[in-house]
């Protein structure tokens, strides 16, 4: 059918206001329809991952997508993001609406017939590529959404901007990207949201059950590079120079103490990582230099500049010890703090246990992982939560977790959070519209 047309027969169909209970079960019913798509979407999206700024296949499915609904459609925004702007048939807010589109540099080992077998180069280096973290689903979910509301536009009281993510994980280095990118290209000047809404899939939650809080709730990030210069010598004959690679040891070993016996660790939780060590080229050559990379996590401005201070401090003076020399370097301005406003947060969880249930919407702790949509909730009021996707059988402690190669959803998961989404921006645009 012709978009324009069945946009028309929507309109007319549903003409009349409907009252807020009718709107949302037509939204399920509309979402319920849509479920099988949505899961054949995520697997398609699964089989055919891409790298951070590099989701043309993606971007492209999604935007083809949008237009055949008749919605507003901007495409190459922070390269190879998608906005797609829903006008609603009734006078309302404006409001976000983000699901995140890259893989990971991930070989996939999980057996599922649709596992993805894809491989790219990243860093100079040859890799698997996997949506070891969910993204297809996120994906899928909004997709879903758009539709369903399309369904309901006429009585739609408000605008919804959806906004497909690219690079969420990070631009590959010297690039830039992912919500900060967006942010700095004008999409929220344009269309000013007044709020903004997220959600993540978790290994951390079962089917079912849906986590959240109010306030901070994921760590910033900042990426770090530690260069140690030494002197290369032959070896059979260490003496003859300075070991970088036994300087680096130190160092990685020094660093474990700056968590566990510098941070207070009573007020927040913080992370040091090493993720990375190169150096040297052969079994019977001391290198002349060793790189070391890592990120940091912390909740706190004060206590991040006390761990970047210590890590500066240790690295330096280890190297001086033993000869050698230590250069510290922050190598990305990282994410802040995913901050979900403390009044938006209690408005709207009781659309998600609506969804799930009182028992399984859950208050989680302080999540160490990190978010770039933290950039969004820094412009204006956010919500961000979580959706479980682990089996009921299986144990929460021993299951692989997001950027596992290993990692997997059970998709029967994948309906919640695309009703707990849908709920939560329903309620919000109905209840600002009885304001008005």
């Amino acid at each position: 059918m012709n978009i324009k047309l069945l946009v028309a027969s929507t309109a007319i169909a549903f003409a009349s206001t409907a009252p807020a209970a009718e709107l949302n079960a037509r939204v399920d019913r509309e979402l319920d329809a849509l479920a099988p798509r949505i899961i054949e979407w995520r697997r398609d999206f699964h089989q055919h991952p891409e790298l951070s700024n590099r989701e043309f296949r993606t971007a492209k499915i999604v935007a083809e997508h949008l237009k055949r609904l008749g919605i507003e459609v901007q495409t190459g925004v922070a390269k190879t993001g998608v906005l797609g702007l829903l006008r609603g048939g009734k006078p309302g807010a404006t409001i976000a609406m983000r699901a995140d589109m890259d893989g990971l540099p991930v070989t996939e080992q999980a057996d599922v017939p649709f596992m993805s077998k894809r491989t790219d180069t990243y860093n100079g280096q040859s890799v698997g590529v996997m949506h070891a973290c969910g993204h297809d689903s996120h994906t899928s979910i909004l997709m879903g959404i758009a539709e369903a509301l399309v369904k309901v536009r006429a009585d739609l009281p408000g605008n919804v901007l959806f906004i497909f993510q690219p690079a969420e994980e990070g631009a590959p280095e010297g690039e830039e990207g992912g919500a900060s990118l967006m942010l700095q290209e004008g999409v929220f000047d344009k269309y000013k949201p007044e709020v903004a809404f997220g959600l993540h899939v978790t290994s951390n939650l079962r089917v079912g059950q849906i986590g959240c809080r109010g306030g901070p709730l994921m760590a910033g990030s900042d990426a770090w590079r530690i260069l140690v210069k030494g002197v290369q010598t032959h070896g059979a004959r260490p003496w003859g120079g300075v070991d970088p690679i036994v300087t680096s040891a130190q160092i990685v070993n020094a660093l474990q103490t700056i968590v566990s016996r510098t941070v207070d660790i009573s007020r927040n939780p913080a992370v040091v990582t090493v993720g990375m060590i190169k150096g040297g080229v052969r079994n019977n050559i001391i290198p002349d230099d060793v790189e070391l990379v890592g990120t940091i996590r912390t909740f706190d401005l004060q206590q991040r500049a006390d761990i970047i201070m210590r890590m500066k401090r240790i690295a330096e003076n280890v190297a001086i010890a033993n000869g050698a020399t230590a250069t510290f370097e922050l190598i990305s301005k990282g994410n802040p703090v995913v901050y979900n406003n403390p009044e938006l947060t209690s408005q709207v969880v009781p659309s998600l246990k609506r969804v799930a249930g009182d028992a399984n919407v859950l208050a989680i702790p302080l999540e160490t992982g990190a978010e770039d949509f933290a950039y969004f909730a820094q412009k204006v009021p956010s919500f961000f939560f979580f959706v479980g996707i682990t089996p009921k059988d299986k144990n929460l402690l021993t299951v692989p977790v997001n950027h596992s190669p290993f990692f997997y959803i059970d998709e029967s998961g994948i309906p919640v959070g695309t009703h707990a989404f849908a709920q939560l921006a329903l309620d919000y645009l109905q209840a600002k519209a009885t304001k008005l």
